[in-house]
Parts: C-alpha cells; structure tokens; sequence
C-alpha cells in the first residue's frame, strides 16, 4: 500500500497571496478563527501589485495611495503580523477529497486538510494564442503581466516601439511600463467606439503620454518571425487594412479566470464569469468552500478584490462557528447587455454582497443606464444610475436594488430599460 503524503491541518485554508488572498487571512487571523495558512505558487506573495510598479493602489481598502510594490507589502506585512502563516512557491496540485488539497513545493508534496478553503486564484490577461489571432510566433507578443514582470521584477529590455491591443485601465498600466522600459508606445487599438478605460485616463494617457488610439478597430495578423516586425490591423466599420510597425505588442484585458481549482474541485462554474457560482456570502456550492476576489468578477481593482477578501473573512468565521448555508435562494441573472454578473444568487438571511454593490459586465456603453429589477414576471424596481455603463470595466450597482426581490422567489433578472 502506498504511503500517503503528510497531512498538515490549519483551520483555514486561503489559496491565493493576493489582495483578495492577503486580506482574508489578516482579518480570519486577526479575528481568532484559529490557524490560518496562506498558500502561493510565487516567489513571493502579493498578487499582481507586486509587479506593478506604478501609483494608485490602497484606495478604498487601506484609504491611502500607494504604488503596486507598496501596496503588496503592505498586505503581506499585515497578513503575517496579524498571525498568518504565507508559505510561497507553494502550488496546489488538486484535491485528495472535498476538504483536502495536495500541494507541491521546495519541500516536498504534502497534503493540506482545513475547516474551511478560501479560492482566491485571481484572473489572467487572455494571450494572443487564445485571442485566434493569425500570424507567426516571434519574441515580443506578451501580456501586460508578461511585461510589467520583465520590466519590473527581472528588469529587462522588451523593445523599441509597441502596440497596445485593448483600452481598458490595464491597458493605459502597460502603456506606463513601456514607457518606464524605453519603448514608446506608438499606438493603443480598441474594438469599441471609445477606449474602454475611465475618460480621465484616456484623456491623460494621449495628452501626457501621448499614445494615439484608434478606436474600431482589431489586429488581423502578427507580422515576424523571429522578432515581431509589425501588426496588420483592421478598421471594423470601413474593412480598411493598414500595417504598424513595431517590435513588441502587448495584449491588455479580455480576461479568464484562473478557474482551474474551482473546476477540478467540481466546483458549480458560472456561465458568464467562467468562475465559481457564489452566493452573497461568498459561498460556493461545496460546503466550506468559498472565493472571492477576480476569481469570481475578472476583473476589477486591486482594492475591491480586497474588500472582498474581508468580506469572506466574516463568512468564513460564521462557518467555523457552526452556521450553515439555507438550502433556498434566487438566482441572479443579467440580462443583455450585460454579459454577467457577480455573486449570483441571494439566500434568505444572507448578508448584502461585498461593498454593498453587485458587479456586472457590459458589452456596450450604455451613458445613463436606467436598470431594471424584474422577478417572476414582475418588475421589483427600476432607477436610472448616473455613472455610465461601460465595456472593459466592471459595472457596479447598489445591491439595494434587489430590496424588494424574494430570496425564495423565482430568477431575478437585471437588465437595462
């Protein structure tokens, strides 16, 4: 019979070193949930922020600004003073049963069997070979991931002149990180009408980093073989083909989640977000497991991944002290032009979601959205919002909008008038 690799027992398992990740496991610490073990496939924990060498992170979470680096020590510094325990370049491998994970790391495979699991595994940026994009495969196709992790933590070169594929926040990041390696950014292309990013940032971005967008517009074909040459991009409207040159491209947003826990768990997925089904609670349909984070919106800030990682930390306390999950609950579906929406279902008793906003996508830009609250045939509420509705960014709305639905009703379906 073969041995079984050793079993080590916290109460609380968080997989994940990010904001999300971090946060949990300072407050489930802080707050004597009992042993709390955070676990990491990288170097070092942090997320993201780690490598993301520029200001504006800590907002709405430690209320100051901070930059990427800062920001992740930060949280580290906090998680690990409050009595977590971070094990880094440590990677779960699978689950042995529904409460037992198998792990991988400089020490050895061993086992981690806890109370309850927090999934906090994040997003990814969607790289070039799954964006179905024609063309050779030459160095200087990356991922602003990619790039911020050469620039920021290796420090090396990336080229000379850069096109940015996609507007989002992500996007004007990569731009700065170009900028800060030596390679102007010559030109940012987006499929929509406007860049998909704050009108702040867009505005900033072609006045002080003076980084042309053309709107419209798609990449049809990689140009190089082994260096990249240049793009052939497409206006969508017109058919018009042209041709960029430029040594280095950089696909921004479109992100997945790194689901791949939640899926070999047997986790229930949501159709939209591709992550894990939750509840307001953070819950997901196997008992003592639960997620949060970009895992479950991809995606949004760093900070409000965080809020959600504090949100969870409640949850997962009333859990260990013996609360269970009600078996009824609405399901929340968005309806077009949303693609999703996040968490997914409201249950009798349950607290209100993360931040008191439930978070949409949208796949056009709505000005002044009026949303509407329908149930069973029926519409609960509508009320206009005075922020826009945008594609590349997450969508929030004032959960005290589902205040007249019932938890044991039928769908609940949110859409625009």
């Amino acid at each position: 019979m073969t041995d079984q690799p050793p079993l080590t027992t916290p109460d609380v398992l968080v997989i994940g070193g990010g904001p999300a990740g971090l946060t949990a496991a300072a407050d489930l610490a802080a707050g004597q949930a009992g042993e709390v073990l955070v676990v990491d496939r990288e170097p070092a924990a942090g997320g993201i922020p780690r490598h993301s060498d520029h200001t504006g992170y800590g907002l709405r979470d430690l209320h100051r600004v901070l930059s990427g680096p800062a920001y992740a020590r930060r949280l580290v510094d906090r998680a690990a003073a409050a009595g977590a325990e971070i094990r880094t370049r440590t990677t779960v491998t699978g689950w042995s049963d529904a409460d037992t994970v198998e792990v991988t790391s400089p020490e050895g495979r061993y086992r981690i069997r806890a109370r309850a699991i927090v999934l906090v595994t994040g997003a990814r940026e969607r790289p070039r070979t799954a964006r179905r994009i024609p063309g050779d495969r030459p160095e200087g196709v990356l991922t602003t991931g990619q790039l911020q992790n050469l620039v920021h933590l290796h420090h090396r070169p990336v080229g000379k002149r850069a096109v940015i594929v996609g507007g989002e926040l992500v996007s004007w990041s990569a731009a700065l990180t170009l900028r800060e390696a030596g390679c102007t950014p010559a030109l940012m292309i987006s499929e929509h009408p406007k860049a998909e990013s704050y009108a702040a940032f867009n505005a900033a971005g072609r006045t002080v980093l003076r980084v042309p967008v053309a709107t419209r517009t798609r990449v049809t074909r990689v140009i190089g073989r082994n260096r990249c040459e240049a793009v052939e991009i497409e206006h969508l409207d017109t058919g018009r083909r042209r041709t960029v040159a430029c040594d280095t491209v950089v696909f921004t947003g479109d992100w997945i989640p790194d689901h791949e826990l939640a899926r070999a768990a047997g986790l229930t997925l949501d159709p939209g977000t591709l992550g894990p089904l939750t509840d307001t609670a953070l819950r997901t349909s196997s008992p003592g497991v639960f997620a949060a984070g970009n895992l479950l919106h991809p995606v949004d800030t760093a900070d409000i991944a965080a809020l959600d990682g504090r949100h969870v930390a409640e949850q997962v306390r009333r859990h260990l002290h013996g609360e269970r999950r009600p078996t009824e609950g609405a399901r929340l579906i968005a309806d077009a032009p949303f693609r999703w929406i996040a968490p997914q279902v409201l249950r009798p008793g349950d607290p209100a979601p993360p931040h008191g906003r439930l978070l949409l996508w949208t796949d056009t830009f709505v000005r002044f959205p009026r949303i509407t609250v329908r149930q069973d045939s029926g519409t609960v509420t509508t009320r206009r919002l005075p922020w826009p509705a945008a594609p590349g960014r997450a969508f929030r709305i004032p959960s005290a909008l589902l205040n007249g639905i019932s938890p044991t009703g039928g769908p609940v379906h949110i859409g625009v008038q």
